[in-house]
């Protein structure tokens, strides 16, 4: 049932500030285009104690969101779920979009310097604005136990996960020893090197995954508009897409749509807030319109990668027909299930692609997720912990590399979904402030314009 309350807690949560912010994901959608890509650099400044740029931040955050998410995630949605899954992935991205623009605002506004001067922030310092005296400390000790659980080692055994998968379906080589290859990665760089990392590596996979899913579905064109009737059909009558074999309904579909929606964009998780908090900008709510780019950015992804998988036919040929899960091939479960689908056009070239491109969008988020983990150590038990915390998620992810995938998504969203409440109750807690936020960056914009003629 958890899974239940945090549809309603999410998408209620996403449409109150959808209304509230009158859709800023609308309104707002071209000032954040602009801020974001407006002048966009690789070469940019590197990250220091005092913080990153505004798009590295952004980038640090992306990485977190594009990670399985958009691949493996849309894939086991697809299963689950059925096509309908995907509808609510996106309805779970556009109200999102509000969600993670007040995330990254109270990020920003509530961000503190620590004793040796550096920038940190997060849901864990706004939810004790939000909550005073002991209420707000134990509701943010409790998100930080939470995020490191959730992301720092339930999600980074996803990521690892469905790496392992990716590269022993291409390479006969065994998925422990992909593990010790993974867990040998330690992170000793701080803020600086996950800002140049992530700055660089993100756009690059990004198009890369881009290209390639665009390419296919090209080669498949004739089967888009067939997908597309799939999704909105089987969102509100899966039974008249794939029948009643599998047992998908309308609540699995809403169900695993919403659970790797989540998963997916992280709106609403509290997860992104720790990047986008340390961004160097001067009003809140500009990180914020920025921050909404990430979202958008997860909708194209996890669009293009079910429209490959849709357009292969590969669901209706070897998975709908079945009479029970159980009947689904290991293989096909998971990143599996779109390597498949560029198999059929591209053959084993398309297995080794999609491994290539899972390699780096999920090393980045074990990076970036690590980090998130790294700054809540860091609040509950200071600097001095963070070698041990980095030695215990190497454990975890060499764990995760060997574990069966239903295994891991569904440790992956039992933590998830328990991390979204408290991040959620200080949000709404402090939704009047962000009214006054919003309101006042139109007039911060327009005094910064005055100044820059």
């Amino acid at each position: 049932m958890y899974l239940l309350n945090d549809i309603i807690l999410l998408c209620g949560t996403g449409i109150y500030f959808t209304i509230r912010l009158k859709f800023v994901q609308i309104v707002k959608f071209k000032d954040g285009w602009n801020r974001t890509f407006g002048g966009l650099s690789l070469k940019g400044k590197a990250a220091d104690k005092e913080g990153m740029s505004s798009f590295q931040s952004l980038a640090t955050a992306i990485a977190a969101q594009v990670g399985t998410g958009n691949l493996a995630g849309a894939a086991t949605a697809l299963i689950a779920g059925g096509p309908g899954a995907i509808f609510w992935m996106w309805m779970s991205a556009f109200f999102g979009m509000a969600t993670i623009f007040v995330e990254a605002s109270l990020g920003q506004k509530y961000k503190t310097t620590t004793e040796d001067g550096h920038v940190i922030g997060g849901p864990a310092y706004y939810i004790q604005a939000a909550y005073k005296g002991t209420l707000g400390k134990i509701i943010s000790v409790i998100f930080a136990i939470l995020i490191i659980l959730a992301l720092g080692i339930m999600g980074n055994m996803v990521q690892s996960n469905s790496i392992s998968s990716a590269f022993s379906n291409s390479f006969p080589v065994n998925t422990k020893i992909i593990g010790v290859i993974l867990s040998g990665f330690i992170f000793l760089g701080g803020v600086k090197r996950i800002a140049s990392f992530t700055e660089k590596i993100v756009p690059i996979m990004a198009i890369s995954y881009l290209l390639g899913a665009i390419i296919l579905i090209m080669l498949n064109i004739t089967k888009v508009p067939h997908a597309f009737y799939m999704i909105f059909v089987s969102a509100f009558n899966p039974e008249a897409i794939i029948g009643g074999s599998l047992g998908i309904g309308i609540q699995q579909a809403m169900r695993f749509g919403i659970a790797r929606g989540l998963f997916s964009n992280e709106a609403g998780m509290g997860s992104t807030p720790h990047a986008h908090a340390i961004a160097k900008v001067d009003y809140p709510c500009e990180q914020g319109v920025v921050a909404m780019m990430g979202v958008f950015f997860t909708f194209i992804v996890l669009t293009l990668t079910a429209l490959v998988i849709l357009t292969s036919g590969i669901l209706e040929d070897q998975i709908y027909h079945l009479s029970s899960p159980s009947l689904i091939p290991e293989t096909l479960k998971g990143i599996g299930l779109a390597q498949k689908a560029f198999e059929m056009k591209f053959g084993h070239i398309g297995v080794i692609f999609i491994a290539l491109c899972l390699l780096f969008f999920a090393f980045s988020t074990i990076i970036a997720w690590y980090f998130f983990g790294e700054q809540n150590i860091k609040y509950l038990f200071g600097q001095k912990a963070a070698k041990i915390y980095a030695l215990v998620v190497v454990v975890f992810i060499f764990i995760g590399s060997t574990l069966k995938v239903d295994l891991v998504w569904a440790l992956a969203d039992c933590f998830n979904g328990l991390m979204v409440i408290p991040n959620l109750l200080g949000i709404l807690a402090l939704s009047p402030l962000v009214s006054s936020l919003a309101k006042d960056y139109k007039k911060f914009k327009k005094e910064k314009n005055n100044q820059n003629k």
